[in-house]
């Protein structure tokens, strides 16, 4: 107990940058395509769908223009400074700031896994009828396995390759029912609240906007080796960095975008609210007829496991950063971050009664933390101390000022509605 306590406080590990290697073989296009449909995003645009037709299409549009700008941000930070955003805010920003937005961080991480183990456990149930308990336990368990023993990269293309099949059949989809696309047209660009939809809105914006996926996404460009004092290097970085964030960003907005349009043609045009994923399967029957109950739970329960990975990822990169380290999974920070971020979602729960309820919830936390991690990042993004020349300029400081000011007036609405 003494030396893990001694390891704990100790501060000067060696400094690892292969912590997350395997990002570099499937690609991060890939990456955010399944990230776009892990389980709180199904159960958000489920509901969003089905309770309120095209009306909330626009918080799609919105959220993922806000994430096209904010990866992009943040991905600047790692490769212009070799350092994720957790460790950038230790180093960088006082102790009295970066400590509780950190600390936050690691309950939005929570708040992740506690969705994505949701998820995982709710196929389960639909393909073995195990209870949604056990499901969780059995979930987390085999997560750990493969974050402890670096066997999950030997399986990950299969999970992408699955999962993204399921994404584009839902994309697919959209040429079997009837979608009024003059109407979709119109709330893809036009802003409504409809009444009592303000939860929903923010679980889909937290959804799509991740706060954990911030710190993963600098976390997997600093791992990345390269001369960070080569200017062509780092230049060229940037440049393809931008072109896969934009199209990656645009097949999540598509995916995102077809599973409400498919739940409204649907659910809402029956009168038929989702109020557990497991309706969600009915989605798929054109395409997959008797089949699609397997396939969904199977599609689901693989999305549930690649994403409770990622979230495990993050937190352990968060904590880590906290004590200005990288990621890896072989140093006791990272090891506890996982195990805190999993182990605490895993005890929620267990006190769950409502798990469709508890996944938009978890989505709607994060958006309530998303201000505070976007705030630091663009204080560390637009200091020419932590930047030099790659500093933000006034105007891109400013916007994403104001994309942390629409998310935080968002949330005032969310409390007062």
């Amino acid at each position: 107990m003494k030396n893990i306590w001694n390891e704990l406080k100790n501060k000067h590990h060696k400094r690892y940058l292969g912590g997350l290697d395997i990002f570099k073989y499937i690609g991060p296009g890939l990456l955010v395509t399944v990230g776009f449909i892990d389980p709180g995003n199904w159960a958000s645009n489920f509901a969003a769908g089905s309770e309120f037709g095209y009306a909330l299409l626009w918080v799609v549009t919105l959220s993922t223009i806000m994430l096209i700008i904010l990866q992009h941000n943040v991905a600047h930070l790692g490769i212009v400074t070799g350092l994720c955003l957790s460790e950038a805010a230790t180093i960088h920003t006082p102790k009295w700031i970066s400590r509780p937005i950190l600390g936050s961080a690691v309950l939005a991480s929570i708040s992740t896994s506690l969705a994505e183990i949701l998820g995982g456990a709710i196929a389960l149930e639909m393909l073995f009828h195990i209870p949604i308990v056990w499901g969780a336990i059995l979930t987390t368990i085999l997560v750990l396995i493969m974050l402890f023993s670096n066997t999950y990269k030997r399986i990950e293309r299969l999970i992408i390759a699955f999962v993204s099949i399921i994404g584009l059949s839902f994309l697919y989809e959209l040429f079997l029912v009837d979608i009024d696309w003059p109407l979709a047209a119109k709330s893809w660009v036009t802003p409504s609240i409809p009444e009592g939809s303000m939860l929903i809105i923010m679980s889909v914006l937290g959804a799509v906007v991740m706060p954990h996926n911030l710190f993963l996404h600098s976390e997997v460009i600093q791992s990345q080796e390269y001369n960070k004092q080569d200017e062509a290097a780092v230049q060229k970085h940037l440049k393809y960095e931008f072109y896969d964030t934009l199209l990656s960003m645009g097949i999540g907005w598509a995916i995102n975008s077809a599973m409400i349009l498919l739940a409204a043609s649907t659910f809402f045009q029956s009168g038929t609210p989702v109020e557990e994923l497991q309706q969600a399967k009915s989605l798929l029957t054109p395409l997959l007829g008797e089949a699609a109950g397997i396939v969904f739970a199977l599609a689901l329960l693989m999305a549930g496991i690649s994403s409770t990975v990622t979230s495990g990822m993050a937190a352990g990169s968060i904590f880590s950063g906290i004590f200005g380290e990288s990621y890896n999974i072989k140093d006791i920070h990272s090891k506890l971050g996982v195990i805190l971020s999993l182990g605490i979602a895993l005890l929620i729960i267990f006190f769950i009664d409502n798990p469709f309820y508890g996944l938009i919830i978890s989505q709607m936390v994060l958006s309530i933390q998303l201000p505070f991690t976007v705030f630091l990042q663009v204080s560390l993004t637009s200091s020419k101390k932590v930047m030099g020349k790659y500093a933000n300029s006034t105007w891109t400081k400013w916007l994403l000022y104001g994309i942390a000011t629409i998310v935080s007036i968002l949330n005032i609405m969310l409390l007062f509605s």
